[in-house]
């Protein structure tokens, strides 16, 4: 009788352990193949020409974009340069309490001094994250009747910018940035696991103040 009944317990925890392996198992496709979407769209280069590029911002240093945003805003003149827009958002209103300079008003700056015309700038400098970055660009986009724009960021960051966007109903084409340095293995990878945990939360409607306040940490330099 006891080892009956020492069967029936050890046999009750089967369907906890089988349900734990579906769980595991679904994360593991979902995640796998999120990685392969993600890394499909930093491999591709959309552009073409459109209403509008909008480059989303990146760490700026008194006034000067850091390494990441200035390979974003170089890639910003060559589209432009090539005719593919006839107008820029830069998008980004965290400010250096130094200079009180967003990286919106950063990044229309160095525009300026690569010969894109005042006019032909919109600077956006009162978001502080993806999320209010693609938000403010859909609103940009609806004030001036824009159709399609070109979105420029770090290739894993652009799937995210794309669902955001299109969130919105705004119609977007995904171009990366060129690649510059030598980024680690470990370093993509916690880039590449950013995006999807992000992206993850964002299907979920998930606002955890803990998961976001570790995103932002990560968000590329």
């Amino acid at each position: 009788m006891a080892r009956r009944h020492g069967r029936r317990q050890n046999g009750g925890g089967h369907p906890f352990r089988t349900l734990l392996v579906v769980i595991a198992l679904i994360a593991a496709v979902w995640f796998a193949s999120l990685y392969v979407r993600i890394d499909r769209v930093a491999q591709e280069d959309q552009a073409a020409p459109s209403d509008a590029i909008a480059v989303f911002g990146a760490a700026q240093y008194v006034g000067r974009p850091s390494p990441v945003y200035h390979a974003r805003l170089d890639h910003v003149v060559s589209l432009y340069n090539h005719g593919m827009a006839p107008y820029i958002v830069t998008l980004g209103g965290s400010g250096d309490k130094k200079n009180g300079l967003s990286e919106g008003d950063v990044g229309r700056n160095y525009l300026l001094a690569n010969g894109v015309p005042y006019d032909h700038i919109i600077a956006e400098t009162v978001s502080l994250d993806t999320g209010q970055q693609a938000d403010q660009l859909a609103r940009i986009a609806r004030e001036n009747q824009w159709k399609r724009v070109i979105v420029v960021s770090d290739g894993t960051h652009l799937f995210r910018i794309r669902a955001l966007c299109e969130r919105e109903g705004l119609d977007v084409l995904t171009s990366p940035r060129a690649p510059y340095g030598n980024l680690s293995t470990w370093g993509h990878v916690t880039r590449v696991a950013h995006e999807m945990l992000s992206y993850t939360f964002l299907r979920l409607h998930v606002e955890a103040g803990w998961a976001k306040r570790w995103m932002e940490g990560k968000e590329e330099a």
